[in-house]
């Protein structure tokens, strides 16, 4: 039952995310930024439907209990919650399930982005994997992780290299390199 319940918030999470990025993208649009990678997104938004709908087969058909793990696992899961959250308001209106470039935008560098380039894409990550460990899904935190491993190859050079032509974004890590 506990499977069923954690599922069904984190499905809820995620639509909840899903109004706030067609909010943040109607802003963001309205300032005049644009929209880089769109022809990978319909394979990303179904990487995670399918990541879901894998996850739920998995546990129902091969009657899956929690891991002996679940009470550490659940822990991280959680801190990997609260990681997301600050990800999300950190970026603010800036924030999307899309790569949407507003030119000139001054790069946000404060919560977890103070310390990491990109700790909404390590969130992604996390949670690919933890949430199947700890209903020992063991095929879908393989398979997914390796399908989100694949998409980001993809998706994380293209944000950067937008970033890069059409912000500060160099200017901010070339500094926070010299810095280090």
């Amino acid at each position: 039952m506990i499977i069923y319940i954690i599922l069904f918030l984190v499905i809820l999470q995620r639509l909840t995310e899903v109004f706030i990025a067609k909010r943040n993208e109607r802003w963001m649009l309205s300032q005049g930024a644009y929209e880089v990678g769109s022809s990978h997104y319909p394979y990303m938004v179904a990487l995670h439907a399918g990541f879901f709908l894998f996850l739920i087969i998995e546990v129902v058909t091969n009657h899956k209990s929690l891991s002996p793990l679940f009470p550490l696992l659940f822990l991280l899961f959680i801190a990997v919650q609260v990681l997301r959250i600050w990800c999300i308001r950190s970026l603010g209106s800036f924030w999307n399930t899309k790569i949407l470039i507003l030119p000139n935008a001054e790069v946000v560098r404060k919560g977890p982005y103070t310390f990491m380039r990109h700790p909404n894409y390590a969130v992604v990550c996390l949670e690919i994997m933890l949430l199947p460990l700890m209903f020992q899904a063991y095929f879908t935190a393989f398979c997914f992780t390796l399908l989100n491993v694949t998409m980001l190859s993809v998706r994380i050079p293209l944000e950067e290299k937008a970033l890069r032509d059409a912000t500060n974004y160099n200017h901010v890590f070339q500094k926070k390199i010299s810095e280090s």
